[in-house]
């Protein structure tokens, strides 16, 4: 068994925005042609607790990654107040072939770059952006700061980013986080949301939101794109009116999720309409339908996390990084006393 601790993880993973955003385009392309297995996501709650939660993610997947394995991630929100975190996570690797673990990995950090580069990703073929345009960061915490790093990292032609968070000392960190980071960049706190969305044309949402809470995309600028990575934050109506793509649309349109309050609104699922494999793939063509917004509804698949988990795994074993542990499985229960 080889353990991959967190700073191990973050030494293996620097750097590497646009590996990363490869491997996720090739998981997901894999998982478009069937070669993958992926059960739906469970939820544990706590009674009387609606914030706190903790999700396991089971999958496997096939052609080159040859992988099973478990993300097991939690998300408290009030870890923030102690200096901690929101999210701490473990992805265990399985041997397809004998099903025994192999790996024990840090997961947060792989969980943070793999919604980055999948939300890169998107942007890249989803996104106007032939021209520089301006950045909308709308909840300013790790996650958000993960897919900064993958757009710059990957070459996106964004040099100006305005950046909202209900919390107004969390927005002017995560300012001086990325002036600090990355070169030339201009970083601008707005405190309203209309403003943002008239000044940005590609929009991330990573907040911690149950219910939506945004209920109108007037003031957004034409042909903008809004990556929706936390998944709650607008209405079914506002869903409604804009040409909506999803990762996985039977993954995505359930947990309460903004495609799957607006799907129980209308009764079908008719307008999600491609998912984004089918871009890559050449199958879907982007703003056909002649809505100004698009909106990418990543529920998160489990097999991106085994897909870098395994880069992980793999350039653990090349490196010598890791502890390995002998002896952790039983010998045979015949031999056994």
């Amino acid at each position: 068994m080889l353990i991959v601790r967190s700073h191990e993880v973050i030494s293996l993973l620097e750097n590497q925005e646009q590996v990363l955003i490869d491997i996720v385009q090739r998981a997901y392309e894999a998982h478009a042609q069937k070669d993958s297995s992926l059960p739906h996501s469970t939820f544990l709650r706590f009674p009387g607790n609606e914030t706190n939660r903790i999700i396991a993610l089971p999958a496997y997947l096939g052609q080159e990654f040859g992988v099973a394995g478990l993300k097991w991630i939690s998300s408290f929100p009030g870890n923030l107040n102690h200096g901690m975190d929101r999210a701490s996570a473990v992805v265990v690797l399985n041997s397809p072939v004998t099903g025994r673990p192999e790996a024990f990995i840090e997961g947060s950090i792989i969980s943070a770059k793999r919604t980055a580069a999948s939300a890169a990703l998107a942007a890249r073929h989803l996104h106007n952006s032939e021209d520089d345009y301006t950045l909308g960061i709308i909840g300013a915490g790790l996650i958000n700061f993960e897919i900064v790093k993958s757009l710059l990292g990957s070459g996106a032609r964004t040099k100006n980013i305005v950046v909202f968070d209900v919390d107004s000392s969390r927005a002017l960190q995560f300012r001086k986080k990325c002036e600090t980071t990355f070169d030339y960049v201009e970083v601008r706190v707005e405190k309203q949301l209309d403003n943002l969305f008239r000044k940005c044309s590609l929009v991330s949402f990573a907040t911690t939101a149950s219910k939506p809470y945004v209920s109108d995309l007037t003031s957004c600028v034409d042909d903008s794109t809004i990556l929706h990575i936390s998944l709650r934050d607008l209405t079914p109506q506002v869903i409604l009116s804009c040409e909506n793509v999803a990762d996985d649309v039977d993954h995505a349109c359930r947990a309460n999720t903004s495609l799957h309050l607006a799907e129980q609104l209308v009764g079908n699922r008719n307008f999600v309409n491609y998912e984004l494999a089918d871009v890559l793939l050449g199958n879907a063509a982007v703003r056909q339908n002649g809505k100004r917004t698009v909106v990418f509804s990543p529920f998160g698949l489990g097999v991106l996390d085994l897909a870098v988990s395994k880069h992980v795994y793999d350039l653990a074993l090349q490196q010598g990084l890791g502890t390995t542990i002998d002896n952790f499985f039983s010998s045979s229960w015949l031999e056994r006393n």
